[in-house]
Parts: C-alpha cells; structure tokens; sequence
C-alpha cells in the first residue's frame, strides 16, 4: 500500500463552515438546490493546526515581502513559507516560493513541494442530506440599563435625552437592539450530513526530492538535513532525502491523531456546532472508498434519500461511531471506533518502508 485513502463522515447543526456571504455554498443541477461547503484549503488548514496542537507546537513563521515605491507606499508582493521540512506543518502542507532576486541582482530558483496530502472540500453526503437555512438574527442589550444611545440629526448634532423622547413619541421601537435581515445570504446556517475525503501519497511523506533541476529546497537546506540524519534514498520520483525513523516515530501518532481528529470551528459563536464523526472508512482502493460511505435514492419516496455506511466492505476497513445510530442505519457503532481508526493510520504509516521503496 502506497497510497491511503480516509473518507469521513460529519454531521453539523445549524452552523457555519466559513465566512464569504454568510455561509459558502454551490449549485447542484440536477437536485436544484444549493448545498453549503467547507473548502479543502481550510480542512487542510484545521489538520495543521490539530497536528501542531497535538505536537505542542508552533507553526513555522511566514515571511511577508513587500515593495517599497518610489511614491513612498508599501506595496504588497509574496509570501513564503519556510521550505524547510524539519517544520512539520511546511512537511506535510507543501510550499511554492517563486524566484527572488537577491541582494547581488541574481534571482534564486523557485522551490516547490507538492504536499503529500489530497485533500477535498468537505461537502453534503447527498443534495438532499444537506442544505442552508436562512435566519434573521438581531443585536438586543434591551435588559441592560445603562447603554449608551447616541442619536444624529442631519446636520450631525447630537441630541439630547428630552429631544430623543421627542422623537420617540407616537412610534413603539426600541434604540437597544439591532436587527440583523438575512440579505444575500449573509446569515445562513449549515445543517445536515457532510463527507470529507483525504488521500496520503506514502512514497512522498517524509522524503524531500534532490532534482536540482526542479528543486524543493536549497543547497543550505539539505545540509541541515544530512546533518540532522535524513538519508539518502532512491524511489520512483529520483533521489531524494528520508527523514529519520526517530523523528518518523514522533510524528506518525500526532499525525494519526489529527486525521482522525480534526474539527472546523465556527468564527461566530452563536453558530458552533460539535460537527461529530459519524464515520470513518480506510482503504487502498480509491473507488471502494468512495462506495464505503454514500447516500441511496428512496423507491418509494420521491426526493428522500438515505445515508449508507458500508461495515463490511472487502478492501474497506469502517469505523461506526455511537453518534452515527442516530441517523444512519448500523451494527457496528462502538465508543472506541475512532480511536482503533487513529491506531490503524499509526499501523499503516509504520509499516511503509520509506528508506527502500523501490525494492
């Protein structure tokens, strides 16, 4: 096995993934309904971030690059990461720094490595297992008697208490609260089952290719490594460097942990949602993966459809959660589902043979 392939299966209530026009969302044709999403860019983010906390660690610092014009502004330009994989979250997310020109006037080459992880959107198990609710929600401090209320004329003065009962009278509102109308989206809330798909490309986990001709690090940088004990191996992407089985070892379990483990945490708080596993599904085989976890079509209701967790699938290992009896139909929800998940990743990422890959 080379390659590993994690399905997931989260349910959220009333929540949002992220923040563009309320909650993010994208069409499907053929239900004719629009289906909330959270993009691969910020699973991959919330994986790092549960990798890191996992490991007591801080991500490695980004370097910002900006422009000096001759006008005197600031201008904005790159922004780079390390490109050094001895920084475990730069190890497993990639990185791409573009050519730069030093302080001679040479340019330095671009460095590029593509993460070992694929990672998609997590997105509705079916269109019609997930959707968007609509709400108007409002700003109310109606109890608290010592608010503070300003009122502007037009000329923008400032009116008095007695003049601001002026105004109020013959009209039955409230200047302690604001009333927050749902336009264009800008207040919905995700509900339903959501599915979430990763694929780890073994043979690039913890090896940093050598090609001078289309580097990932500097010459600087693999000195370190050499120095730090990454050896020299050969595997079907050319000569590249390993990183050592002590430093394998501590980052294989955090690494487990945070697959199995990862959450989307909503920047709103009145919109946060545990967003539970239901379900997790591991294989070797892309296509049984994704029959593993699914959603069936209902003969004898028109537009109802049911999620299906495949728990003895040939090729598939599936671990039930207890969360996942209450919506999906099961016999193998267990309370340590995900940890024998977690230990099975740890399994499987020990076993591979990362020094002699191609014997």
């Amino acid at each position: 096995m080379s390659t590993i392939y994690i399905r997931t299966l989260k349910r959220a209530e009333h929540t949002v993934f992220c923040v563009a026009n309320g909650q993010k969302t994208y069409y499907d044709p053929q239900f004719n309904t629009y289906i909330p999403y959270s993009s691969g860019q910020q699973v991959k983010r919330s994986l790092i971030d549960s990798l890191m906390i996992n490991l007591n660690e801080m991500r490695s610092p980004t370097t910002f690059y900006h422009n000096l014009m001759k006008d005197g502004k600031i201008e904005e330009a790159e922004v780079h990461g390390t490109c050094n994989p001895e920084n475990f979250d730069q190890l497993i997310g990639g990185w791409m720094k573009t050519a730069q020109k030093n302080e001679d006037g040479q340019k330095t080459r671009t460095l590029k490595r593509r993460s070992p992880f694929s990672i998609s959107s997590m997105r509705g198990l079916h269109p019609l297992l997930a959707g968007v609710k609509p709400e108007n929600i409002s700003f109310d401090r109606s109890e608290i008697p010592n608010n503070k209320i300003i009122v502007k004329n037009t000329s923008g003065k400032v009116l008095t208490d007695a003049e601001i009962q002026d105004v109020l009278k013959g009209q039955d509102r409230s200047l302690n609260r604001k009333w927050i109308q749902n336009k264009g989206g800008s207040t919905n809330r995700a509900t339903g089952l959501f599915v979430q798909d990763m694929a780890i490309d073994l043979r690039r986990l913890f090896c940093v290719l050598l090609n001078k001709l289309e580097p990932e690090i500097t010459d600087e940088t693999e000195d370190k490594l050499r120095d730090a004990g990454w050896e020299e191996a050969q595997t079907v992407f050319g000569t590249c460097l390993v990183a050592p089985a002590a430093v394998r070892e501590r980052l294989i379990p955090a690494l487990a942990h945070a697959i199995i483990n990862w959450t989307i945490t909503s920047n709103q708080s009145r919109t946060f949602s545990l967003m539970e596993t239901l379900a997790v599904s591991i294989s070797d085989n892309a296509n049984k993966i994704a029959g593993s976890i699914r959603a069936k079509l209902k003969e004898e209701e028109e537009n109802k459809a049911e999620p299906i967790i495949e728990e003895n699938m040939q090729g598939v290992e599936s671990y039930v959660t207890l969360s996942a009896g209450g919506y999906v139909r099961t016999k193998t929800e267990s309370a340590d589902a995900l940890d024998r998940a977690e230990q099975r990743l740890i399994d499987l990422m020990m076993a591979f043979d990362y020094e002699n890959q191609l014997e």
